[in-house]
């Protein structure tokens, strides 16, 4: 399995016969340029928002999962699990989904645009995550630093992957209120990852103790 980011909170996770590809954006809205000719077998999409649903921009036929329920597509098994995109019970900024996919044996979480903390019930849906992408970017869209990294301690993955978070990219006008990366890093412990191209694992290689990776 190899993971590369996409920008933002899109990400390519090729298996051997299936590639997913999570919450492609749309570059005019985020201020990121989004790769050309990405192609895909699934597609998830965790909430309408243009900077997480671009599912048009992918090339191929795939099989776009936008909202809560199980799935079984390419041998891929995954559950949205219903959340919401701010701390008021989606008055503000609505409904978000978060995936818990299995994918060649290796169980993926990805919470979307989260924007509160988990209850423990919500937590035991996420049991046994190996690999998590987490927004970490707080400001009006998500989770604090703090908390994210709060809720990683709580799901206790063996690789997380941050997301969503501020860069010299970003459109200033909305995207303004984010934090940079180096903040959960620091509450994380891990101020010394340096940033790699690509993430390759198998069920068999993943870490012993947790390990944060900073896709570039």
């Amino acid at each position: 399995m190899e993971i590369t980011s996409l920008g933002h909170a899109s990400f390519k996770i090729r298996g051997k016969s299936v590639t997913v590809v999570t919450d492609p954006f749309d570059p005019k809205v985020v201020g990121l340029a989004f790769p050309k000719h990405v192609s895909a077998d699934i597609i998830t999409i965790s909430h309408a928002h243009p900077d997480h649903n671009a599912a048009a921009s992918i090339e191929g036929t795939p099989f776009v999962v936008s909202g809560p329920g199980e799935y079984e597509v390419h041998n891929v098994s995954i559950i949205g699990i219903s959340t919401f995109h701010d701390d008021a019970k989606g008055e503000k900024l609505g409904r978000n989904t978060m995936y818990h996919m299995e994918m060649e044996g290796v169980n993926i979480a990805h919470l979307g645009d989260l924007g509160h903390m988990l209850s423990s019930a919500e937590i035991e849906k996420l049991d046994g995550v190996d690999i998590l992408f987490i927004g970490v970017g707080g400001g009006e869209h998500m989770l604090s630093p703090k908390d994210a990294a709060t809720l990683v301690g709580e799901i206790e993955p063996k690789v997380v992957i941050p997301m969503h978070y501020k860069t010299d990219k970003h459109d200033e006008k909305t995207f303004g209120s984010l934090e940079s990366l180096s903040v959960f890093l620091k509450e994380m412990g891990k101020e010394a990852v340096q940033p790699v191209p690509k993430f390759v694992t198998t069920k068999d290689k993943l870490p012993q103790e947790m390990q944060v990776i900073v896709l570039e």
